[in-house]
């Protein structure tokens, strides 16, 4: 018997097992696990990020615990089971790969994507192209994934100059209403930020990956300034701003 499919048993007959005599997985619901899917998210994102591959590995089974967790929950009270899950799953994968399972053609990723979307709208009755993008998404991923779905339907830019030109053309604009220190420097905040997400994309760099390893090295940076204060017996606020540079550089050349 195919390995992957005992493993999954195995995990399936845990499951069951758990829910009926262990004291804390027997009262769980959809609500309390919402919040420990979450934090598990993040961890395999960051094991993702870190490129820490047994981290990775653990993080998986994490979540597909979480989706066969909710999967029982729901059985017991008939919603559906983890087939309905599996099945639909399955379905909608075959529905959404015409070009693999009927007679579509699609020559690169690109053409893949935007039948993608065309299918969403047409084939299963989303009343918005945006219509899949999590409310509560954060906002620098919302704003990407916003994107890239107006570009499955074909309202995008033409090229990544014009994109940089909006980028200069935003900030120009920014700049005049902090001048002005008007009331509109957070809406002219946004577009620069929405701006430079859409250059990303064009450049073909994730803008969240992207912030996540500055956030890093800014930290890791601050840390080495905070350390070396330490072993010089002096707090980081009795430093001046040129001793504190002359430490971050220092940092940085200890990363090349």
């Amino acid at each position: 018997m195919d390995a992957r499919l005992v493993a999954f048993q195995r995990l399936l007959d845990i499951m069951d097992e758990l829910r009926e005599k262990c004291p804390w997985d027997s009262v769980q619901t959809f609500e309390t696990l919402r919040c420990l899917t979450i934090e598990e998210t993040f961890e395999l994102s960051e094991a993702i990020v870190d490129k820490n591959y047994p981290d990775m590995c653990k993080e998986l089974g994490d979540l597909m615990l979480h989706i066969v967790f909710y999967a029982k929950v729901a059985s017991e009270t008939k919603l559906f089971d983890i087939s309905d899950v599996l099945n639909q799953l399955c379905d909608k994968l075959i529905r959404r790969h015409p070009h693999i399972y009927g007679d579509v053609k699609a020559g690169d990723a690109q053409a893949v994507h935007e039948n993608w979307e065309k299918i969403k709208l047409q084939k299963e009755g989303n009343r918005s192209v945006l219509g899949g993008v999590p409310h509560t998404a954060p906002s620098i991923i919302k704003a990407y994934r916003i994107q890239e779905k107006a570009n499955g339907v074909g309202f995008d830019w033409n090229n990544e100059a014009e994109v940089w030109e909006k980028v200069q053309e935003e900030m120009v604009e920014l700049k005049k209403e902090v001048d002005n220190q008007s009331d509109k420097i957070e809406d002219e905040l946004g577009d620069v930020l929405f701006a430079l997400v859409n250059y990303a994309r064009f450049v073909h760099v994730n803008p969240d990956d992207a912030l996540e390893k500055t956030n890093r090295k800014f930290i890791k940076r601050f840390q080495y300034i905070e350390e070396q204060a330490k072993l010089s017996g002096r707090k980081l606020t009795d430093m001046t701003l040129d001793e504190m540079e002359a430490l971050w550089q220092e940092s940085k050349q200890k990363e090349s």
